[in-house]
């Protein structure tokens, strides 16, 4: 049972996603299949006053956008600070939140950020490794608790599994941290209905999420938290000694896209339902290869590589194609690729098209990266 309970830095990723992202692939690829955003929008699609004063903003974010945020949780505009994107949202929350010794437990695969982070800043980081249908071991959970433990990290959906929190786990991940008095963070980067977050529970929950990924307007960088005022206010002090406010012409964007939420909720909808068919249709043309693993509410998929390749290995050679995916070894697991399927159906499936050329000259045996 032990087993499944690593400590950081031994759980370090077998190959950073900022080199395969930023290095290896940049200005190689035409097909985007690798982020893990719905389809991006584009300025055009958006409306900004040409006399829009461009002053400094405030550290909190403009009060038209943390009221539409506030309102996306059915919640109160003072649990609520603006941010440059969920990644911001996240490290202020690790540095203000966290002292040196503190525990915390994250799962993998995940976001390397999760327990990068608290590992830096001299936390005991616990990253629990998920089953092999990638949920969650609560003996080893409760294993991994302590009374130091200060959070535990959530995300559900989860990136890059594609897969949702059973009510079970979370009840359980809930009562742990009660135990020790400890937060617990979602990042609920992949939820459309923030009504529902758990962070309606009480002071020891925070939800962090964006525009990035359900929106699909990265580029913005617009993200947020939502949490007790408390520590919301501290985080707040702190931005204020780093990146001081966000572009107020990315907030005004921002303003733009939640005032119209319902009409990405539907373009979301769209792309994904249509896109989910797309890969399951063409992931059954390669059952010894590949097996999907169906996703629960996320934009991209996980699929199982099955072919003895490494899923590194694979990716090179699928990005030799001028196609995008993401490897397994980015994201803390193996032999497998995550997948992003919300595309136009037309991209989707000249991407598809040139990944099935590369299945199709797959060497036998096993390949290491």
């Amino acid at each position: 049972m032990t087993q499944a309970l690593e400590r950081a830095p031994e759980v370090a990723l077998t190959y950073p996603m900022r080199k395969w992202v930023f290095e290896d692939s940049l200005g190689r690829y035409d097909i985007d299949l690798g982020d893990s955003h719905v389809q991006c929008g584009t300025m055009s699609q958006l409306h900004v006053p040409a006399d829009l004063e461009l002053n400094y903003g405030v550290d909190r974010g403009s009060p038209d956008l943390i009221e539409l945020v506030a309102d996306r949780y059915l919640g109160s505009s003072d649990r609520v600070i603006v941010t440059h994107g969920a990644q911001e949202a996240l490290y202020l929350l690790y540095c203000t939140l966290l002292k040196p010794g503190d525990r915390v437990i994250a799962f993998r695969p995940g976001w390397q950020q999760a327990w990068d982070v608290p590992e830096k800043l001299g936390c005991d980081v616990r990253v629990l490794n998920l089953a092999e249908d990638f949920s969650i071991d609560l003996e080893t959970l409760r294993e991994a608790a302590g009374p130091n433990l200060r959070l535990i990290t959530v995300n559900t959906p989860s990136n890059p599994t594609g897969r949702r929190i059973r009510h079970r786990e979370f009840e359980a991940l809930c009562a742990v941290a009660e135990e020790s008095d400890a937060y617990i963070l979602l990042d609920e980067e992949y939820v459309l209905d923030l009504a529902t977050s758990p962070a309606l529970r009480g002071d020891r929950f925070v939800s962090v999420s964006s525009l990035s990924k359900m929106y699909g307007f990265p580029g913005l960088r617009v993200g947020w938290m939502y949490g007790p005022p408390e520590v919301v206010s501290a985080c707040a002090e702190y931005k204020h000694l780093t990146s001081i406010a966000n572009s107020v012409l990315c907030e005004h964007l921002a303003v733009d896209v939640l005032q119209r939420w319902q009409e990405w909720a539907r373009q979301y909808h769209r792309l994904t339902d249509e896109g989910l068919h797309i890969l399951t249709q063409w992931c059954e043309q390669y059952p010894d290869q590949l097996r999907l693993v169906t996703p629960e509410g996320t934009p991209f998929a996980w699929i199982h590589l099955t072919t003895g390749e490494s899923s590194l290995s694979f990716a090179r050679r699928v990005l030799d194609t001028g196609v995008l995916v993401m490897p397994a070894e980015t994201l803390g697991a193996s032999r497998g690729l995550r997948l992003a399927f919300a595309r136009d159906p037309q991209i989707l499936h000249e991407g598809l098209r040139r990944i099935g050329e590369v299945l199709a000259t797959t060497p036998e045996g096993s390949f290491t990266s």
